[in-house]
């Protein structure tokens, strides 16, 4: 191209013991997800985010005519533009180019674009009472430049910061989806790279349909989950079925393989008790990426229990509190909410 969650903690067997007898107590049905759209009319919604207080942040890809945008989104379902005019143009290929995702630290609000890391202060923002900013206004931290300019084994010549989060030390973890590699920014602003994300083989490289002999392998995002890092992949054409994967990282940069199980991931997050929620964005067809065959499920390594399903070319995943989630739906120009 992010928050402990005890109600989705995978299923445990108490024993209490009465005299010589044990009886098992079986683990619990997972819960009942409930889905409702918060909001519509969202242009290319990519990224969600909440504050400590549940305030919900959307950033919007715009239509390719610099109106990228970053807006609070009320229990209502009403916008409120913080950010506006953002960078977004179509590329040769007919992608956009255009804000993506969104990281809420203390008072500070961040987003990538290809114009590279912005800052929102926060701390006096009001809802309906403060004005948006013009993209224009503000000074982005350069963060593309570094990366091409960096001499990587597997080099692309490009470069495209996508998704971010917060390590342990207090820097900024970024995936870059065109150099396929982490860049750590500290908490000084300096920049350095933490690896690099290998493709993998073509598994069937003389389809249907034909591919290359070798697919990249895209970060999509990463998190931290109190050990170690996450980053979920999405692998490029021909988006092979069930071979998309969720790496481990530790802080040196190693990277191990925790599942490969998954169809085109943009997201993943903690459940809070070491079992990965993930997000797919769709299966891939003979027409494209399919319409509602997007899915969060539960990974534990080796399988995974589907959450929800028939999601609508989703792209990112926000959990706000013990009963509350938000997805972002490319597909419908949604932002959904998810009750449990």
């Amino acid at each position: 191209m992010k928050n402990t969650l005890s109600a989705l903690s995978g299923g445990l067997l108490v024993w209490l013991f009465t005299g010589c007898q044990d009886h098992r107590i079986p683990a619990p049905p997972d819960p009942t997800f409930t889905t409702t759209t918060l909001a519509t009319g969202l242009i290319a919604p990519i990224s969600v985010e909440t504050d400590a207080s549940g305030r919900v942040f959307v950033a919007e890809q715009g239509t390719g005519q610099n109106d990228g945008t970053v807006s609070e989104i009320t229990q209502d379902g009403k916008k409120h533009p913080i950010v506006t005019g953002i960078f977004s143009q179509t590329n040769t290929t007919g992608d956009l180019n255009a804000v993506d995702h969104l990281l809420i630290v203390d008072k500070t609000l961040y987003f990538l674009s290809p114009k590279g890391l912005y800052q929102i202060d926060l701390s006096s923002y009001k809802t309906d009472l403060t004005p948006a900013s013009p993209a224009s206004s503000l000074t982005p931290q350069d963060i593309s430049s570094f990366v091409i300019a960096h001499n990587f084994t597997n080099d692309t010549g490009e470069s495209h910061p996508y998704n971010l989060t917060l390590g342990p030390d207090g820097a900024l973890y970024i995936t870059d989806a065109a150099a396929n590699a982490i860049i750590r920014r500290s908490k000084t602003g300096d920049l350095s790279v933490v690896t690099e994300v290998p493709g993998i083989a073509n598994p069937n490289p003389a389809g249907p349909p034909p591919g290359p002999p070798f697919i990249q392998s895209v970060p999509t995002s990463i998190t931290y989950d109190g050990h170690q890092f996450l980053i979920s992949t999405l692998l490029g054409f021909p988006f092979p079925a069930g071979k998309a994967i969720v790496y481990q990282m530790n802080l040196a940069g190693n990277l191990t393989i925790y599942q490969q199980t998954f169809n085109s991931l943009v997201d993943v997050e903690n459940d809070g008790n070491g079992k990965p929620l993930v997000l797919e964005f769709a299966q891939f067809g003979p027409t494209g990426f399919t319409p509602n065959t997007g899915r969060l499920l539960r990974a534990n390594g080796a399988t995974s229990t589907v959450l929800l399903d028939k999601l609508n070319l989703p792209t990112d995943l926000k959990i706000s509190n013990a009963h509350t989630a938000y997805i972002t739906s490319m597909g419908s120009g949604a932002l959904l909410k998810v009750t449990y």
